[in-house]
C-alpha cells in the first residue's frame, strides 16, 4: 500500500496546480520579399544574387517564387547557380531593390523552390541568358528552361 501513496501524491499536486495554458501555434507567411533576382529558398528568404537562379525560374518576367510563396508548376526542378548560396560559402554582394546586373547565370544544380535538390530534366547548358531584362526587373525565361 507504501508503493500507491507517492502517485496519489504526485496525482493530487498535478490535479490542483491550476490552469494550464494551452498551446498556441502562429504562422505567418507575410508578403514574399521584394527582390530583384529573386530570394533563396530558406528563411529568412534573403535576396539572392544576379546569377543564383537561371531563367527557367522567370516567366513573364516574374520569379516562379521560393519557399512559402512557391508558385511554379508541380514537379518543377529549376537550375540555380550554389555557388551564389550563402550555405556554400558565398560572401559577395547582395542585390539591393533597383540592383543592377553583375553576373552571368552557370547554373550546377536543380532545385525545387522549397530547397529540395534535384532533377531539372534538361541540362543548364541553354541558360546563359540570366533570365532578365534590363533595369534590375527580372524578364524572359520559360518554364523548364526549354526555349
Amino acid at each position: 500500500m507504501s508503493s500507491w501513496k507517492p502517485l496519489a501524491v504526485l496525482t493530487a499536486a498535478l490535479l490542483s496546480a491550476g490552469s494550464v495554458a494551452p498551446a498556441q501555434i502562429s504562422i505567418g507567411i507575410g508578403v514574399e520579399p521584394a527582390c530583384p533576382y529573386g530570394y533563396f529558398d530558406y528563411a529568412p528568404y534573403d535576396c539572392a544574387p544576379y546569377g543564383y537562379y537561371g531563367p527557367d525560374w522567370f516567366v513573364g518576367g516574374r520569379f516562379y517564387g521560393a519557399g512559402p510563396w512557391f508558385h511554379g508548376p508541380r514537379g518543377f526542378y529549376g537550375h540555380v547557380d550554389n555557388r551564389y548560396d550563402p550555405h556554400n560559402g558565398y560572401h559577395g554582394p547582395m542585390p539591393e531593390r533597383g540592383s543592377g546586373a553583375f553576373n552571368h547565370f552557370r547554373g550546377n544544380e536543380a532545385r525545387d523552390g522549397q530547397g529540395h535538390v534535384g532533377q531539372a530534366g534538361h541540362g543548364p547548358e541553354g541558360e546563359h541568358s540570366g533570365g532578365f531584362a534590363g533595369g534590375g526587373r527580372p524578364g524572359g525565361g520559360h518554364p523548364g528552361g526549354h526555349r
